[in-house]
């Protein structure tokens, strides 16, 4: 190998390097705020009564179901109205979780972080690979 391509090599890493140890800088700065918004994030919790109070849930940050509590009054409708009461409860619950998620993540994802690709072309981007587990949790559902 030449001495000019070897020395183009040790610029291209030495870039890299700087490139990984200012990321790794700016995480290290974040991470206190990122451990902070993830412990809210955890502690989410959303609770929607129906509009005539015979049903009330409560959901978790991820929308997921975690209390129901019917009243007798809930109990005297038919079976498909407690099931589109709890339904439409639980929707609304779930919407009202996934906008504290996003209201709480926003400044986060504000943050002028390198993305893969940035440090190394061959790697996938972030938001390729969110995408790919969205579209994952979609077709599940």
């Amino acid at each position: 190998m030449d001495r000019w391509r070897q020395e183009a090599l040790r610029s291209a890493n030495s870039g890299l390097r700087n490139q990984i140890e200012s990321f790794l800088d700016t995480y290290e700065q974040q991470r206190p705020r990122l451990t902070e918004m993830l412990r809210q994030l955890e502690t989410i919790r959303v609770q929607v009564d129906s509009p005539d109070r015979s049903v009330q849930v409560v959901v978790d940050g991820g929308g997921v179901l975690t209390g129901l509590t019917l009243t007798t009054t809930a109990l005297r409708r038919t079976p498909e109205q407690l099931a589109a009461a709890i339904v439409d409860a639980v929707q609304d619950a779930a919407r009202s979780a996934r906008e504290q998620h996003e209201s709480l993540t926003a400044p986060a994802a504000a943050d002028a972080v390198p993305d893969l690709p940035d440090l190394l072309p061959e790697a996938p981007s972030v938001h390729e690979v969110r995408a790919f587990f969205r579209d994952d949790d979609d077709r599940a559902r």
